[in-house]
């Protein structure tokens, strides 16, 4: 039986679920390491997403089976990337989070976005779409704005998030690919999870205090961000990529900015200046600008197509 592909819209709202989980989820990130250090608390949430998702990934592992269909040795490897990628973007975010507040990072997570249209380009020849550029740009520009347009006023958390970038990048421009290629994206988020829960985990037992106390405090903080932001989040940015260019995804998973300052304010008290709500603004507008503008060309072009085209002569 043929699967339908799945449909723009569709995957778009998958993917602007996954942000909306992801804004919230910096609250968590914040307020877990009063009872843990960074690479503990980001190895003992993965695990829990890790088994979030494992019934569903043993379905797909069983499907593929039964096809004939299991990933390969290269398709592993691919999966070990993804992994690796995916730890240390987190672990650098978590480390950031110890000396910034929710909104600055959730904001400054932003920049891996004008990498990846501009990765698509170099690595993969995709051309991205004129508003792309744009929107990447104006993306950087609400950025700037957001740190007070001068790089002095950054604190040392903030250039730890701004190093996640690039690992972020290459992350959000390969997972769709790679799902595709094993043919499973339950499969390959629940195997991403587990190898940075290993990754981290390992390096927080080795460097890290690690006391029952310390878990306790940290208990819900660690529930929320790993069975939502890891098992859930994550996943939807697995099945969503694989029927999302690049490029667009890296824009709506932007969005993840505006949502954690707004659960900044409400539940942290981070507050904005005017020239923060301004690049606020501007982040959003460039979301938005980029999921319409392209709609709007194809319809306009697909006019001109049925305006130019003669009409049929009488018989």
């Amino acid at each position: 039986m043929t699967r339908r592909p799945m449909s723009r819209l569709h995957a778009n709202s998958l993917l602007l679920l996954a942000a909306l989980i992801w804004g919230s989820a910096f609250v968590g990130q914040s307020l877990g390491m009063a009872g843990v250090g960074p690479l503990t608390f980001t190895g003992v949430r993965f695990v829990l997403g890790a088994l979030v998702v494992s019934p569903l990934a043993w379905l797909e592992w069983q499907r593929l089976r039964a096809a004939g269909q299991l990933p390969g040795r290269r398709e592993w490897l691919w999966v070990l990337l993804l992994g690796s990628l995916l730890c240390v973007g987190v672990v650098m975010q978590q480390i950031g989070l110890l000396t910034t507040s929710v909104t600055n990072a959730g904001f400054l997570t932003a920049l891996y976005v004008p990498l990846v249209p501009l990765l698509a380009w170099v690595v993969q020849r995709q051309r991205p779409h004129w508003s792309v550029w744009l929107a990447a740009a104006g993306c950087l520009a609400g950025t700037w704005l957001l740190t007070g347009a001068s790089l002095e006023s950054l604190a040392v958390g903030d250039w730890w998030v701004l190093a996640s970038a690039l690992p972020w990048a290459v992350h959000v421009l390969l997972v769709g690919q790679v799902a595709n290629k094993i043919r499973g994206a339950y499969l390959l988020a629940c195997g991403q999870f587990a190898i940075c829960a290993l990754a981290s985990g390992g390096l927080g037992l080795a460097t890290e205090t690690v006391d029952i106390d310390g878990l306790r405090t940290a208990a819900g903080a660690i529930a929320y961000t790993g069975i939502l932001s890891v098992g859930v989040g994550f996943t939807l940015q697995v099945i969503g990529q694989r029927h999302a260019h690049p490029a667009d995804a890296a824009i709506i998973l932007s969005s993840e900015t505006v949502f954690a300052a707004l659960f900044g304010a409400a539940l942290m008290g981070d507050r904005l200046s005017l020239t923060g709500l301004a690049g606020c603004a501007l982040i959003l507008a460039c979301i938005l600008s980029v999921q319409l503008l392209p709609l709007l060309h194809q319809r306009w072009a697909t006019r001109q197509i049925s305006a130019d085209r003669p009409a049929n002569p009488s018989p």
